[in-house]
Protein backbone atom coordinates (compact mmCIF):
# COMPACT_ATOMS: atom_id res chain seq x y z
CA UNK A 1 0.00 0.00 0.00
CA UNK A 2 1.34 3.43 -0.93
CA UNK A 3 2.03 6.11 1.64
CA UNK A 4 -0.70 8.30 0.13
CA UNK A 5 -3.30 5.51 0.37
CA UNK A 6 -2.18 4.64 3.91
CA UNK A 7 -2.48 8.23 5.07
CA UNK A 8 -5.84 8.67 3.36
CA UNK A 9 -7.19 5.46 4.87
CA UNK A 10 -5.89 6.21 8.37
CA UNK A 11 -6.95 9.84 8.47
CA UNK A 12 -10.23 9.17 6.62
CA UNK A 13 -11.26 6.44 9.06
CA UNK A 14 -10.22 8.63 11.98
CA UNK A 15 -12.24 11.56 10.62
CA UNK A 16 -15.27 9.35 9.93
CA UNK A 17 -15.10 7.79 13.41
CA UNK A 18 -14.82 11.18 15.09
CA UNK A 19 -17.67 12.58 13.02
CA UNK A 20 -19.86 9.55 13.81
CA UNK A 21 -19.15 9.91 17.53
CA UNK A 22 -19.99 13.59 17.28
CA UNK A 23 -23.17 12.73 15.36
CA UNK A 24 -24.25 10.21 18.01
CA UNK A 25 -23.59 12.76 20.74
CA UNK A 26 -25.51 15.46 18.87
CA UNK A 27 -28.40 13.06 18.12
CA UNK A 28 -28.73 12.11 21.77
CA UNK A 29 -28.56 15.73 22.86
CA UNK A 30 -31.00 16.79 20.14
CA UNK A 31 -33.57 14.19 21.22
CA UNK A 32 -33.34 15.30 24.82
CA UNK A 33 -33.58 18.97 23.88
CA UNK A 34 -36.61 18.34 21.65
CA UNK A 35 -38.32 16.30 24.40
CA UNK A 36 -37.73 19.07 26.93
CA UNK A 37 -38.88 21.74 24.48
CA UNK A 38 -42.07 19.90 23.57
CA UNK A 39 -42.77 19.17 27.23
CA UNK A 40 -42.34 22.87 28.01
CA UNK A 41 -44.74 23.70 25.16
CA UNK A 42 -47.24 21.16 26.55
CA UNK A 43 -47.01 22.64 30.02
CA UNK A 44 -47.31 26.17 28.61
CA UNK A 45 -50.46 25.13 26.74
CA UNK A 46 -52.02 23.82 29.94
CA UNK A 47 -51.20 27.02 31.80
CA UNK A 48 -52.56 29.10 28.93
CA UNK A 49 -55.87 27.20 29.06
CA UNK A 50 -55.89 27.68 32.84
CA UNK A 51 -55.51 31.41 32.31
CA UNK A 52 -58.49 31.46 29.95
CA UNK A 53 -60.59 29.38 32.33
CA UNK A 54 -59.82 31.75 35.17
CA UNK A 55 -61.54 34.55 33.23
CA UNK A 56 -64.87 32.69 33.09
CA UNK A 57 -67.66 33.45 35.62
CA UNK A 58 -67.70 31.21 38.68
CA UNK A 59 -71.09 29.71 37.72
CA UNK A 60 -70.07 29.07 34.07
CA UNK A 61 -69.46 25.37 34.72
CA UNK A 62 -72.79 24.96 36.45
CA UNK A 63 -74.55 26.14 33.31
CA UNK A 64 -72.42 23.96 30.99
CA UNK A 65 -74.44 21.25 29.36
CA UNK A 66 -71.48 18.88 28.58
CA UNK A 67 -68.17 18.59 26.71
CA UNK A 68 -67.69 20.69 23.62
CA UNK A 69 -65.64 19.38 20.68
CA UNK A 70 -63.61 22.14 19.05
CA UNK A 71 -60.67 20.23 17.40
CA UNK A 72 -60.91 17.41 14.82
CA UNK A 73 -60.13 13.96 16.15
CA UNK A 74 -57.16 13.56 13.74
CA UNK A 75 -55.22 16.41 15.34
CA UNK A 76 -52.17 15.28 17.34
CA UNK A 77 -52.93 17.55 20.33
CA UNK A 78 -55.71 17.24 22.87
CA UNK A 79 -57.04 19.08 25.91
CA UNK A 80 -59.47 18.23 28.69
CA UNK A 81 -60.90 20.15 31.68
CA UNK A 82 -62.33 18.17 34.57
CA UNK A 83 -64.12 19.24 37.76
CA UNK A 84 -62.80 18.37 41.21
CA UNK A 85 -65.33 15.52 41.30
CA UNK A 86 -63.91 14.08 38.05
CA UNK A 87 -66.67 15.16 35.71
CA UNK A 88 -65.36 16.14 32.28
CA UNK A 89 -66.38 19.72 31.71
CA UNK A 90 -64.68 20.27 28.35
CA UNK A 91 -62.49 18.22 26.01
CA UNK A 92 -61.33 18.30 22.42
CA UNK A 93 -61.61 14.60 21.55
CA UNK A 94 -64.97 13.21 22.42
CA UNK A 95 -64.26 9.79 20.98
CA UNK A 96 -61.74 8.94 23.74
CA UNK A 97 -63.40 6.50 26.08
CA UNK A 98 -62.47 7.47 29.60
CA UNK A 99 -61.01 10.77 28.45
CA UNK A 100 -57.55 12.11 29.22
CA UNK A 101 -57.50 11.12 32.85
CA UNK A 102 -54.05 11.54 34.47
CA UNK A 103 -53.06 9.70 37.65
CA UNK A 104 -51.47 12.81 39.19
CA UNK A 105 -50.53 16.40 38.31
CA UNK A 106 -47.46 16.78 36.11
CA UNK A 107 -46.18 14.76 33.15
CA UNK A 108 -47.25 11.22 32.33
CA UNK A 109 -47.37 8.82 29.38
CA UNK A 110 -50.55 6.94 28.44
CA UNK A 111 -51.70 4.62 25.73
CA UNK A 112 -55.12 5.70 24.49
CA UNK A 113 -56.90 3.56 21.90
CA UNK A 114 -53.61 2.00 20.80
CA UNK A 115 -51.63 5.25 20.51
CA UNK A 116 -49.08 6.70 22.91
CA UNK A 117 -49.69 10.16 24.29
CA UNK A 118 -47.62 12.54 26.42
CA UNK A 119 -49.85 14.20 29.08
CA UNK A 120 -49.42 17.20 31.37
CA UNK A 121 -51.99 17.91 34.09
CA UNK A 122 -52.25 21.31 35.78
CA UNK A 123 -54.54 21.90 38.79
CA UNK A 124 -56.06 25.35 39.37
CA UNK A 125 -58.92 26.16 41.74
CA UNK A 126 -59.82 22.48 41.87
CA UNK A 127 -60.05 22.18 38.09
CA UNK A 128 -57.80 19.61 36.40
CA UNK A 129 -56.53 20.92 33.04
CA UNK A 130 -54.81 18.22 30.98
CA UNK A 131 -53.04 18.80 27.65
CA UNK A 132 -51.62 15.97 25.51
CA UNK A 133 -49.31 15.38 22.51
CA UNK A 134 -49.44 12.28 20.32
CA UNK A 135 -45.91 10.74 20.60
CA UNK A 136 -45.96 9.62 16.97
CA UNK A 137 -46.16 13.29 16.00
CA UNK A 138 -43.10 13.96 18.13
CA UNK A 139 -41.19 11.08 16.49
CA UNK A 140 -42.07 12.42 13.05
CA UNK A 141 -40.89 15.87 14.04
CA UNK A 142 -37.64 14.49 15.41
CA UNK A 143 -37.10 12.47 12.25
CA UNK A 144 -37.64 15.52 10.05
CA UNK A 145 -35.26 17.62 12.12
CA UNK A 146 -32.62 14.88 12.04
CA UNK A 147 -32.96 14.48 8.27
CA UNK A 148 -32.50 18.23 7.83
CA UNK A 149 -29.41 18.12 10.09
CA UNK A 150 -27.89 14.94 8.59
CA UNK A 151 -27.76 16.15 4.99
CA UNK A 152 -25.32 19.03 5.68
CA UNK A 153 -23.44 16.75 8.07
CA UNK A 154 -22.88 14.09 5.39
CA UNK A 155 -21.97 16.73 2.81
CA UNK A 156 -19.45 18.24 5.23
CA UNK A 157 -17.97 14.78 5.96
CA UNK A 158 -17.58 13.92 2.29
CA UNK A 159 -16.20 17.40 1.59
CA UNK A 160 -13.64 17.03 4.38
CA UNK A 161 -12.51 13.68 2.94
CA UNK A 162 -12.09 15.28 -0.49
CA UNK A 163 -10.13 18.17 1.01
CA UNK A 164 -8.08 15.65 2.99
CA UNK A 165 -7.23 13.75 -0.20
CA UNK A 166 -6.11 16.92 -1.98
CA UNK A 167 -4.16 18.01 1.11
CA UNK A 168 -2.32 14.68 1.34
CA UNK A 169 -1.59 14.75 -2.38
CA UNK A 170 -0.21 18.26 -2.14
CA UNK A 171 1.70 17.49 1.06
CA UNK A 172 3.39 14.45 -0.52
CA UNK A 173 4.27 16.31 -3.72
CA UNK A 174 7.91 16.87 -2.54
CA UNK A 175 8.29 13.09 -2.20
CA UNK A 176 7.09 12.70 -5.78
CA UNK A 177 9.61 15.32 -6.89
CA UNK A 178 12.36 13.50 -4.99
CA UNK A 179 11.39 10.20 -6.60
CA UNK A 180 11.34 11.83 -10.03
CA UNK A 181 14.73 13.44 -9.38
CA UNK A 182 16.28 10.11 -8.38
CA UNK A 183 14.67 8.12 -11.20
CA UNK A 184 15.97 10.54 -13.86
CA UNK A 185 19.56 10.54 -12.58
CA UNK A 186 22.35 8.68 -14.32
CA UNK A 187 24.04 5.99 -12.19
CA UNK A 188 27.29 8.00 -12.02
CA UNK A 189 25.64 11.30 -11.06
CA UNK A 190 26.64 12.15 -7.49
CA UNK A 191 25.81 15.85 -7.36
CA UNK A 192 23.65 16.97 -4.39
CA UNK A 193 19.88 16.77 -4.72
CA UNK A 194 17.94 20.02 -4.61
CA UNK A 195 14.16 20.00 -4.08
CA UNK A 196 12.47 23.39 -4.38
CA UNK A 197 10.33 24.36 -1.38
CA UNK A 198 11.06 21.11 0.42
CA UNK A 199 9.24 20.89 3.78
CA UNK A 200 11.26 20.90 6.97
CA UNK A 201 10.31 17.27 7.66
CA UNK A 202 11.84 16.15 4.35
CA UNK A 203 14.95 18.33 4.55
CA UNK A 204 16.84 16.00 6.99
CA UNK A 205 16.26 13.05 4.64
CA UNK A 206 17.52 15.06 1.66
CA UNK A 207 20.56 16.24 3.63
CA UNK A 208 21.32 12.68 4.72
CA UNK A 209 20.99 11.46 1.14
CA UNK A 210 23.28 14.25 -0.07
CA UNK A 211 25.87 13.31 2.56
CA UNK A 212 25.61 9.72 1.38
CA UNK A 213 26.18 10.85 -2.20
CA UNK A 214 29.22 12.85 -1.10
CA UNK A 215 30.66 9.87 0.77
CA UNK A 216 29.94 7.62 -2.19
CA UNK A 217 31.70 10.08 -4.49
CA UNK A 218 34.67 10.22 -2.16
CA UNK A 219 34.80 6.43 -1.98
CA UNK A 220 34.67 6.15 -5.78
CA UNK A 221 37.36 8.82 -6.10
CA UNK A 222 39.56 6.91 -3.64
CA UNK A 223 39.06 3.68 -5.55
CA UNK A 224 39.82 5.36 -8.85
CA UNK A 225 42.87 7.06 -7.37
CA UNK A 226 44.06 3.80 -5.84
CA UNK A 227 43.65 2.01 -9.17
CA UNK A 228 45.43 4.79 -11.01
CA UNK A 229 48.24 4.94 -8.44
CA UNK A 230 48.69 1.19 -8.45
CA UNK A 231 48.77 1.05 -12.25
CA UNK A 232 51.24 3.94 -12.35
CA UNK A 233 53.58 2.75 -9.63
CA UNK A 234 53.55 -0.99 -10.26
CA UNK A 235 54.13 -0.89 -13.98
CA UNK A 236 57.78 0.08 -13.75
CA UNK A 237 58.81 -2.42 -11.00
CA UNK A 238 56.99 -5.24 -12.76
CA UNK A 239 58.72 -4.42 -16.04
CA UNK A 240 62.09 -4.28 -14.31
CA UNK A 241 61.49 -7.60 -12.51
CA UNK A 242 60.48 -9.24 -15.77
CA UNK A 243 63.60 -7.87 -17.47
CA UNK A 244 65.91 -9.13 -14.69
CA UNK A 245 64.33 -12.58 -14.77
CA UNK A 246 64.73 -12.79 -18.55
CA UNK A 247 68.38 -11.70 -18.26
CA UNK A 248 69.02 -14.30 -15.55
CA UNK A 249 67.81 -17.04 -17.84
CA UNK A 250 70.10 -15.91 -20.68
CA UNK A 251 73.27 -14.92 -18.85
CA UNK A 252 75.87 -17.01 -17.13
CA UNK A 253 75.74 -18.06 -13.48
CA UNK A 254 77.62 -15.05 -12.12
CA UNK A 255 75.76 -12.39 -14.05
CA UNK A 256 72.49 -14.37 -13.71
CA UNK A 257 72.82 -14.34 -9.94
CA UNK A 258 73.23 -10.55 -10.04
CA UNK A 259 70.10 -10.26 -12.21
CA UNK A 260 68.17 -12.46 -9.76
CA UNK A 261 69.34 -10.25 -6.89
CA UNK A 262 68.13 -7.19 -8.77
CA UNK A 263 64.80 -8.92 -9.39
CA UNK A 264 64.48 -9.72 -5.69
CA UNK A 265 65.20 -6.10 -4.81
CA UNK A 266 62.50 -5.04 -7.26
CA UNK A 267 60.07 -7.49 -5.69
CA UNK A 268 60.85 -6.09 -2.22
CA UNK A 269 60.26 -2.58 -3.50
CA UNK A 270 57.05 -3.69 -5.17
CA UNK A 271 55.85 -5.33 -1.97
CA UNK A 272 56.66 -2.19 0.02
CA UNK A 273 54.79 0.00 -2.47
CA UNK A 274 51.74 -2.27 -2.33
CA UNK A 275 51.75 -2.22 1.48
CA UNK A 276 51.95 1.56 1.49
CA UNK A 277 49.16 1.88 -1.07
CA UNK A 278 46.88 -0.44 0.88
CA UNK A 279 47.59 1.33 4.16
CA UNK A 280 46.91 4.72 2.60
CA UNK A 281 43.65 3.46 1.10
CA UNK A 282 42.50 2.09 4.47
CA UNK A 283 43.34 5.32 6.29
CA UNK A 284 41.62 7.56 3.72
CA UNK A 285 38.52 5.36 3.66
CA UNK A 286 38.14 5.53 7.45
CA UNK A 287 38.57 1.78 7.87
CA UNK A 288 36.93 0.75 11.15
CA UNK A 289 39.42 -2.08 11.81
CA UNK A 290 41.45 0.17 14.12
CA UNK A 291 38.49 1.92 15.77
CA UNK A 292 38.29 -0.36 18.82
CA UNK A 293 42.01 -0.53 19.52
CA UNK A 294 43.14 0.42 23.01
CA UNK A 295 45.27 3.61 23.22
CA UNK A 296 49.00 3.13 23.87
CA UNK A 297 51.67 5.27 25.46
CA UNK A 298 54.06 7.35 23.38
CA UNK A 299 56.92 5.13 24.52
CA UNK A 300 55.05 2.00 23.41
CA UNK A 301 54.32 3.51 19.99
CA UNK A 302 57.99 4.47 19.57
CA UNK A 303 59.07 0.95 20.56
CA UNK A 304 56.69 -0.60 18.01
CA UNK A 305 57.98 1.73 15.27
CA UNK A 306 61.64 0.97 16.07
CA UNK A 307 60.99 -2.79 16.11
CA UNK A 308 60.24 -2.70 12.36
CA UNK A 309 63.33 -0.65 11.40
CA UNK A 310 66.48 -2.32 10.11
CA UNK A 311 68.65 0.57 11.36
CA UNK A 312 66.89 1.15 14.68
CA UNK A 313 70.27 1.41 16.44
CA UNK A 314 70.83 4.77 14.73
CA UNK A 315 67.74 6.30 16.41
CA UNK A 316 68.31 8.08 19.71
CA UNK A 317 65.08 8.28 21.76
CA UNK A 318 64.44 10.88 24.45
CA UNK A 319 61.12 10.28 26.24
CA UNK A 320 60.28 13.55 28.00
CA UNK A 321 56.67 12.55 28.76
CA UNK A 322 56.71 9.08 30.27
CA UNK A 323 53.26 7.63 30.60
CA UNK A 324 51.68 9.99 28.02
CA UNK A 325 48.92 8.10 26.21
CA UNK A 326 48.12 8.75 22.53
CA UNK A 327 44.43 8.93 21.58
CA UNK A 328 44.94 7.10 18.27
CA UNK A 329 45.10 3.42 17.25
CA UNK A 330 48.60 2.19 18.14
CA UNK A 331 49.01 0.29 14.86
CA UNK A 332 48.45 3.42 12.77
CA UNK A 333 50.36 5.76 15.09
CA UNK A 334 53.40 3.46 15.06
CA UNK A 335 53.12 3.08 11.25
CA UNK A 336 53.16 6.87 10.88
CA UNK A 337 56.16 7.24 13.20
CA UNK A 338 57.98 4.40 11.43
CA UNK A 339 57.55 6.13 8.09
CA UNK A 340 58.96 9.36 9.54
CA UNK A 341 61.98 7.53 10.94
CA UNK A 342 62.54 5.61 7.69
CA UNK A 343 62.48 8.85 5.74
CA UNK A 344 64.96 10.46 8.12
CA UNK A 345 67.30 7.44 8.09
CA UNK A 346 67.18 7.18 4.30
CA UNK A 347 68.33 10.75 3.79
CA UNK A 348 70.69 11.11 6.72
CA UNK A 349 74.38 10.43 6.05
CA UNK A 350 75.53 6.87 6.73
CA UNK A 351 76.26 6.40 10.41
CA UNK A 352 74.70 9.73 11.33
CA UNK A 353 72.17 9.33 14.18
CA UNK A 354 68.54 10.42 14.03
CA UNK A 355 66.91 11.76 17.20
CA UNK A 356 63.37 11.07 18.36
CA UNK A 357 61.92 13.22 21.14
CA UNK A 358 58.58 12.43 22.82
CA UNK A 359 56.98 15.47 24.47
CA UNK A 360 53.61 16.44 25.94
CA UNK A 361 52.51 19.88 24.77
CA UNK A 362 49.16 20.90 26.21
CA UNK A 363 46.69 18.18 25.23
CA UNK A 364 48.98 16.83 22.47
CA UNK A 365 51.65 14.13 22.42
CA UNK A 366 54.36 15.27 19.99
CA UNK A 367 56.93 13.04 18.29
CA UNK A 368 59.83 15.12 16.96
CA UNK A 369 62.25 13.50 14.48
CA UNK A 370 65.47 15.35 13.63
CA UNK A 371 67.96 14.38 10.94
CA UNK A 372 71.03 15.97 9.38
CA UNK A 373 70.15 14.94 5.87
CA UNK A 374 70.33 16.62 2.49
CA UNK A 375 67.34 18.97 2.71
CA UNK A 376 68.38 22.57 1.91
CA UNK A 377 67.65 25.10 4.63
CA UNK A 378 66.05 27.56 2.19
CA UNK A 379 63.65 25.16 0.44
CA UNK A 380 59.91 24.92 1.09
CA UNK A 381 58.59 21.71 2.62
CA UNK A 382 55.16 21.87 0.98
CA UNK A 383 55.90 19.08 -1.51
CA UNK A 384 56.96 16.51 1.09
CA UNK A 385 53.47 15.03 1.60
CA UNK A 386 52.57 14.99 -2.10
CA UNK A 387 51.74 11.56 -3.50
CA UNK A 388 54.68 9.79 -5.17
CA UNK A 389 56.95 12.79 -4.73
CA UNK A 390 60.51 11.55 -4.23
CA UNK A 391 63.87 13.29 -4.13
CA UNK A 392 66.82 12.02 -6.11
CA UNK A 393 70.39 12.26 -4.88
CA UNK A 394 69.51 15.57 -3.22
CA UNK A 395 66.15 15.32 -1.53
CA UNK A 396 65.37 18.89 -2.45
CA UNK A 397 65.56 18.35 -6.21
CA UNK A 398 62.06 16.85 -6.36
CA UNK A 399 62.35 14.30 -9.12
CA UNK A 400 60.54 11.02 -9.00
CA UNK A 401 63.50 8.70 -9.34
CA UNK A 402 64.76 8.66 -5.77
CA UNK A 403 64.50 5.81 -3.28
CA UNK A 404 61.29 4.93 -1.51
CA UNK A 405 57.73 4.67 -2.72
CA UNK A 406 56.86 8.35 -2.44
CA UNK A 407 53.92 7.47 -0.18
CA UNK A 408 55.48 7.34 3.29
CA UNK A 409 54.99 10.98 4.28
CA UNK A 410 51.61 11.07 2.51
CA UNK A 411 50.50 8.24 4.79
CA UNK A 412 51.83 10.05 7.86
CA UNK A 413 49.85 13.18 6.95
CA UNK A 414 46.70 11.12 6.29
CA UNK A 415 46.96 9.27 9.64
CA UNK A 416 47.54 12.53 11.51
CA UNK A 417 44.54 14.20 9.86
CA UNK A 418 42.36 11.12 10.41
CA UNK A 419 42.83 11.28 14.20
CA UNK A 420 42.86 15.06 14.71
CA UNK A 421 46.65 15.23 14.74
CA UNK A 422 49.11 17.32 12.77
CA UNK A 423 52.28 16.83 10.73
CA UNK A 424 54.67 19.75 10.29
CA UNK A 425 58.20 20.13 8.85
CA UNK A 426 60.89 22.66 9.50
CA UNK A 427 64.26 22.85 7.66
CA UNK A 428 67.36 22.92 9.82
CA UNK A 429 69.87 25.71 9.37
CA UNK A 430 72.77 23.28 8.84
CA UNK A 431 70.75 21.04 6.52
CA UNK A 432 68.24 18.35 7.26
CA UNK A 433 64.69 18.35 8.56
CA UNK A 434 62.77 18.52 11.79
CA UNK A 435 59.50 16.58 11.49
CA UNK A 436 56.85 17.07 14.21
CA UNK A 437 54.03 14.53 14.42
CA UNK A 438 51.37 15.23 17.07
CA UNK A 439 48.31 13.32 18.24
CA UNK A 440 45.70 14.16 20.88
CA UNK A 441 46.74 12.82 24.26
CA UNK A 442 44.75 11.14 27.00
CA UNK A 443 45.24 12.96 30.30
CA UNK A 444 48.59 14.53 29.40
CA UNK A 445 49.94 17.69 31.00
CA UNK A 446 52.39 20.16 29.61
CA UNK A 447 56.01 19.32 30.45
Amino acid sequence: MSLRARLLLTLGLSFALLWLLAAAWLYSDLRQQMRDTLDQRLAASARMVAGLVAQLPENAWDQAGGPVLSIPASTGVACQISSPRGRVLLRTHGEFEGGLEAPAPGFADRVIEGESWRLFTYVQNGLHITTADRLSERVTLQRNVIVVAVVPFVVALLGSLVVLWFGIRRGLAPLDRLRSELSQRAPDTLTPIEIARAPSELRPAIDTLNRLLVRTGEALAREQRFTSDAAHELRTPLTAIKTHVQLASRLGPARGAAAIADAEAGIARLQRTLEQLLLLARVESGDAVFADAEPASGQGIAAAALADLSAADRVQVDDRAPGAVVAAPPALASAALRNLLENALRHAPAGEPVTLDIDAAGAQVVFTVRDRGDWPADRSTDALTRRFWRGAVGRGQGVASGPGSGLGLTIVAAIAARFDGELAFEPRAAGGLVAMLSFPGVGVTQS
